[in-house]
């Protein structure tokens, strides 16, 4: 790998670490697109009540941290996800694969697995996932 490849890796993972509230404004944005802030705001507040100042200040960490983009050029300012949800939750995935299971992730299926019981139609996608994996004919 290159020296900038490496760099560049590091900084992506570094910048897709939401909190629990970043991962709610996120999907806010997923579900309904880009938002200004008194619109996401009023969206997060129909599930539980959250502060305008709370949404703008945890919007501009955003920003800074790179998960969201800020349209300066109209009024009231637009934001928007800079990562779509699929590539969020591959990262938290590959992040907490390697922190809490060494890269193990069979130690990660079963685990998931355990946590809640799956329905059959989630078990049979599994088996077939895994038997595209190993090679196999399903």
């Amino acid at each position: 790998m290159t020296k900038h490849f490496v760099i560049v890796l590091h900084m992506i993972s570094k910048q897709i670490r939401p909190t629990k509230l970043e991962l709610a404004i996120l999907k806010v944005m997923w579900e309904a697109g880009p938002r200004s802030v008194r619109e996401i705001q009023a969206i997060l507040n129909e599930s539980k009540p959250t502060g305008y100042t709370t949404v703008l200040k945890m919007l501009q960490i955003m920003t800074e941290k790179g998960l969201v983009d800020k349209d300066e050029s109209v009024r009231p300012q637009i934001y928007r996800a800079r990562y779509s949800q699929e590539q969020t939750q591959r990262h938290l995935v590959s992040d907490l694969l390697q922190r809490a299971f060494g890269g193990s992730v069979k130690a990660l299926v079963m685990q998931a697995l355990a946590t809640k019981k799956s329905s059959t139609k989630e078990i049979e996608a599994i088996e077939k996932l895994l038997d595209r994996i190993e090679g196999g004919s399903k």
